[in-house]
């Protein structure tokens, strides 16, 4: 559990909800893991946020409902929900050849990533929002762009290089080690035909440094950068 130490970081706005707990009604009561810092708090919400726009966030579901709704999907099939480990705010509930497998994201003030793992030297990737792990995962995020891009230079075929672009993170379960695959969003609610455009265009590199971005109106410009994930 993180603790702040003294004074509650939360009490540094008047707009911060008290006793260290993430409010709202897509959190359950018992979701009382302490922040950080005031930066911490922001940067939760923030995804938060982002997660409820997403379409495939479920919130306060449980291990159980998440493997139900998981259980007649396809391998790689995958859900957000609450965490309902009162260390964490996220769990990330992905069906795989061996059945539902539940993961917790962890949050701390450098951003969210993945349980590392004891056998490994390498220190898990962090995000300083839960969509763009979860993009990173898929083959979605900058760095899996660049590789998939210099795959197809070389002749390969798209199936391959989509497999070089995503980064391998491997399952404990049943004294096995599996990997991670993350294909498809199970969506919890129909997204606006705005929304997908500003997916769409997120997945295509989003508005970058052009003229023709800020050419636009600043309601659009801002709706556009509110939701920066390409999934």
């Amino acid at each position: 559990m993180v603790t702040s130490g003294g004074r509650n970081p939360l009490a540094m706005s008047s707009g911060t909800p008290s006793e260290g707990r993430v409010q709202g009604s897509n959190f359950t009561p018992h979701h009382y893991k302490p922040f950080s810092s005031h930066a911490h708090y922001q940067q939760v919400m923030r995804a938060l946020r982002k997660l409820q726009e997403s379409g495939f966030y479920w919130g306060a579901v449980g291990g159980r409902e998440a493997s139900s709704l998981l259980r007649s999907e396809p391998p790689g099939t995958f859900l957000i929900r609450d965490s309902s480990d009162h260390h964490h705010f996220f769990t990330l509930s992905v069906q795989t050849t061996r059945g539902t497998k539940n993961l917790r994201i962890h949050s701390e003030g450098g951003g969210f990533f993945l349980q590392p793992d004891s056998q490994s030297t390498q220190v898990p990737p962090q995000f300083d929002c839960v969509l763009k792990l979860i993009a990173h995962y898929m083959g979605k995020g900058p760095d899996a762009a660049r590789s998939r891009e210099g795959a197809c230079g070389g002749g390969g075929n798209s199936e391959a290089a989509d497999m070089k672009g995503r980064s391998v993170y491997l399952i404990h379960t049943g004294g096995e080690r599996i990997p991670l695959e993350l294909r498809r969003p199970l969506s919890s609610s129909l997204s606006s035909l705005q929304h997908m455009c500003r997916r769409t265009l997120n997945n295509r590199g989003g508005l970058g440094g052009s003229e023709r971005a800020e050419q636009l109106p600043h309601t659009l410009r801002d709706f556009l950068e509110e939701y920066d994930a390409p999934i």
